[in-house]
């Protein structure tokens, strides 16, 4: 199974929807071409929402994500979490990197300006 994902806006923030699996190959470089297309535009405020499911592969997208946004002056966010995304990253010790929220509105506004 691959990832779908669409995109919208909400007061200037970028909301990536995710249905489906962050893995290797398909999912991964999806990720990754739709954070590196939003940076070259100008968003640098991303939120990405609700993943099913992550592999090792997926969690490197995610780091490599966060990293090419935080280069740019940017900043990305994790919204919806399902709970083994979330244990994984607690596992990881990758829960203290990421700022992960569970309310959009609540996520949306916990950007800086």
């Amino acid at each position: 199974m691959s990832i779908d994902l669409s995109t919208r806006q909400l007061n200037g923030i970028t909301i990536v929807d995710l249905k489906g699996r962050i893995t290797l190959g398909e999912g991964s470089v999806t990720v990754r071409n739709t954070v590196h297309d939003l940076l070259a535009k100008g968003q640098k405020r991303i939120l990405l929402n609700n993943a099913n499911y992550i592999d090792s592969s997926g969690i490197g997208e995610l780091v490599s994500a966060f990293t090419a946004a935080k280069k740019q002056g940017g900043e990305l966010k994790l919204l919806n979490l399902t709970k083994k995304i979330h244990d994984l990253l607690q596992i990881t010790k990758l829960y203290t990197v990421f700022d992960v929220k569970d309310d959009e509105a609540l996520a949306a506004g916990s950007f800086g300006k």
